[in-house]
């Protein structure tokens, strides 16, 4: 039975309440086990982007938003406050607690911001291997940070003024500068020997910038045995004590946080890469978020489990190279996948919503299923039901291919999206496509073109929690030049829609713009979108304030509030 975030809220809250009264003791660590596949601290790069990073360090690295249960970002005012200043020009003044520190004792600064914006702005690039310019920086999206005129600050202040360029406007402000992705400038400044961040941008010396840009892009990768702590310090409850195969991401409550300590001392992260039954067995797990069916046979006795349907879209994204080069042949394979199965059997499990999120098989990329302009403007997705032979013989015959082989890669073990490529391989089989099952414990969307074909997945490719209200990773995933455009396709129409609707709040405008998205990606192809990626949610019998989130925050985003009695 699906239960609203509404419901579980207030059942959690009263059931905490209750636990609180009992003689149960409270646990001293919570395991939480996710299907992200956490890859860099750096929220805001491809690579952490992709690997999760909002559902592990939301309360690790905080900002002055975060993603709150239905999608919607919700103001941290622990870090600070954000207000935006009347005017002609979109102006935002920031200003940092005075309090805060990061764990090392260093205070947050304005930097922080100026090192952010730097990094996703886009404005700072080097030549490419093929000629032109290329980003210096491996930013996930540059929405919204690309719109920045400057950030007013100096150096070591805790007040900032952004400022946008004169005719420039960006609705979703408050999706900048938030949870996960704001990082410690100050390590960035000591490890490449720059010793004042705000003064090198200003400068924008392309040596100077290639340097920082070198250390953002890797210097917070994470690799389990090889993590020096003092690289990640911390600005929220909760810091990184160690990281291995063995013991998990062990998070430990961080003194220096200047907010409301932590209920749990301990939380430790298991992610996909988990042998997820043994830890069950072993009682090693007090939180689960995973794809609903990822993991088959999982015994969830003990457990308060919610089914329900995310924020994020189950899609294919497929290459615009190589099979894919034609949108002939995207369409072909669009139209034999058999995108009302695949709902039916594996889109719905467990809940059955009658309009909305998971109601459906989703027609839209960039619209969210609940919203009132979703279903007058992606009505060109109904002809893709799928199971079209005919029509994807037709398409494939256009752009003069025959047989094609169709590598579809994810990151394994996946048994629900094992079953997804069976289905479409079973489907497109008749029209000619042979679908060849490329999923690895290793993928990562980044071989898309390569190695693989088409990529599955939730919003912009990523393997666990994934989608929010505002779409801006499923905007971004498709827009030119884009870090998380795992599968580098390009229109510039498409790229001034997504503009356009950034900054319009016209009712009427935002409808046909948003139909002209979708009229143009489903005759292009550059995804095929199947349905609200289902998920499991669960809360072992004992916690309080356990509260779904299915968005690209998952259930740890507010990890600092549990308290598990056994």
């Amino acid at each position: 039975m699906l239960r609203t975030v509404g419901v579980l809220t207030a059942g959690a809250l009263a059931g905490g309440a209750l636990a609180g009264c009992s003689a149960k003791n409270q646990v001293p660590s919570i395991g939480y086990a996710v299907d992200a596949v956490p890859l860099s601290y750096n929220g805001g790069s491809t690579l952490g982007a992709n690997g999760g990073a909002a559902a592990v360090f939301s309360r690790v690295l905080t900002g002055f938003f975060y993603t709150g249960p239905d999608g919607q970002q919700v103001a941290d005012t622990d870090y600070g406050t954000a207000k935006q200043v009347p005017g002609d020009v979109q102006t935002i003044q920031y200003r940092l607690s005075p309090e805060g520190a990061y764990s090392d004792g260093v205070p947050t600064s304005c930097d922080d911001l100026v090192l952010e914006w730097a990094a996703r702005s886009g404005r700072f690039t080097k030549p490419g291997p093929g000629g032109g310019q290329v980003p210096m920086f491996d930013a996930a999206s540059t929405a919204g940070y690309r719109d920045i005129e400057k950030v007013e600050c100096q150096s070591g202040s805790k007040d900032a003024t952004v400022v946008f360029r004169p005719g420039r406007h960006f609705l979703p402000w408050q999706t900048l500068f938030s949870a996960a992705s704001l990082l410690p400038a100050h390590i960035i400044a000591q490890a490449t020997g720059v010793p004042n961040i705000v003064s090198a941008v200003q400068s924008a010396d392309p040596v100077v910038m290639g340097k920082l840009a070198q250390f953002w892009n890797t210097g917070w990768n994470l690799t389990p045995g090889k993590v020096d702590t003092k690289l990640f310090p911390s600005s929220g409850p909760y810091r990184i004590d160690s990281y291995s195969d063995s013991d998990g991401l062990v998070l430990v409550k961080n003194d220096k946080w200047w907010g409301l300590a932590p209920r749990t001392p301990r939380i430790v992260v298991w992610p996909k890469n988990t042998d997820m039954k043994k830890k069950m067995s072993d009682k090693a797990i007090g939180v689960v978020d995973i794809g609903a069916g990822s993991v088959k046979d999982l015994d969830l006795s003990g457990f308060s489990v919610n089914q329900v349907p995310g924020r994020g879209a189950e899609q294919l994204t497929l290459s615009t190279s190589g099979v894919f080069a034609s949108a002939d042949t995207r369409r072909a394979f669009g139209l034999c996948v058999p995108r009302k199965a695949l709902f039916d059997k594996l889109g719905h499990p467990g809940f059955d919503q009658k309009s909305g999120l998971g109601s459906g098989p989703l027609n839209s990329r960039i619209t969210q299923a609940d919203s009132l302009y979703y279903g007058p403007s992606s009505g060109a997705g109904n002809k893709y039901a799928g199971g079209d032979t005919a029509g994807a013989q037709q398409a494939l015959s256009s752009a003069g291919v025959s047989n094609p082989t169709v590598r579809v890669g994810y990151r394994a073990p996946d048994d629900r999206r094992a079953q997804t490529v069976a289905m479409i391989a079973d489907a497109c089989r008749a029209a000619g496509i042979t679908v060849v099952d490329a999923g690895s414990p290793t993928f990562v969307p980044t071989q898309l073109g390569a190695g693989v074909d088409a990529a599955l997945g939730g919003t912009a490719g990523a393997p666990g929690p994934a989608g929010s209200l505002s779409g801006i990773a499923a905007a971004a995933a498709l827009y030119t030049g884009q870090g998380l455009n795992f599968g580098h396709y390009g229109n510039g129409r498409y790229d001034a829609i997504v503009d356009q609707l950034a900054a319009d709040d016209n009712s009427t405008n935002v409808l046909n713009l948003r139909a002209e998205a979708e009229n143009l990606l489903w005759n292009e192809m550059p995804t095929i979108p199947l349905f609200n990626t289902p998920r499991t949610i669960a809360f072992g019998n004992g916690m309080q304030s356990g509260i779904v989130n299915p968005t690209e925050a998952g259930a740890g985003w507010n990890m600092d509030r549990w308290v598990l009695r056994r």
